[in-house]
């Protein structure tokens, strides 16, 4: 039997790094919105509150610091994320191109149930989806990072319009991102077979000469 060269082996639907990288933001990501949550409810922008149950800390100096510790995972991650995502090419596969028409008609065709889901190819909604949440995520580092230290790094904040404006910014960001998680989760619900192969990495379908 002929052994298959490194063109002819299998590929991953997503190769290690990608998977280690989304289950270590997955982790910090959760721990960053209940601390936020939490620093939230201590001065709130809404006439709303968090239930406690959803907040992580318990109180107001708890919530910073938790907020602060996992802060430097998600940076670190997002970081590596963003480099590893140029250098290997993989935002230009997985993301590019996109157009205005394509999303309209697959989000035409999602609402209608015929979107087909093909493994290891995102459509064009997804493929919107994943820059918008990529740019939300720079935004609510940027953001918060000007409210954690609008005197020491005012260019950041005076970028976000202000301290308070940071604030509103920080939320709106926390907000998109929180939205793309639940739509990310109930997507995972409803199309169960995508699960597995983040987890082991999946292997693309074979392609008919």
């Amino acid at each position: 039997m002929p052994i298959p060269t490194g063109a002819e082996r299998p590929q991953k639907i997503h190769p290690l790094p990608l998977r280690l990288m989304h289950w270590v933001n997955a982790v910090a990501i959760i721990f960053m919105i209940g601390s936020g949550w939490q620093i939230y409810n201590a001065s709130p922008l809404f006439g709303f509150s968090f239930p406690p149950v959803l907040t992580l800390g318990g109180w107001l100096a708890a919530g910073i610091a938790w907020h602060l510790a996992m802060m430097w995972f998600l940076m670190a991650n997002g970081l590596i994320y963003l480099i590893w995502g140029f250098a290997a090419g993989h935002f230009r596969r997985k993301f590019l191109p996109i157009s205005p028409r394509a999303v309209l008609r697959d989000f035409g065709q999602a609402l209608s149930f015929r979107l087909k889901h093909e493994r290891g190819v995102y459509n064009a909604v997804q493929r919107l989806l994943y820059i918008g949440v990529i740019l939300a995520g720079i935004v609510v580092v940027l953001s918060g990072l000007a409210i954690w230290k609008p005197v020491q790094l005012w260019p950041l904040t005076t970028l976000c319009g202000g301290y308070f404006a940071a604030r509103y910014v920080h939320f709106t960001a926390m907000a998109f991102i929180v939205a793309f998680i639940a739509v990310h989760v109930l997507l995972v619900i409803l199309t169960p077979k995508t699960l597995p192969s983040m987890i082991t990495g999946g292997q693309m379908p074979e392609t008919q000469p």
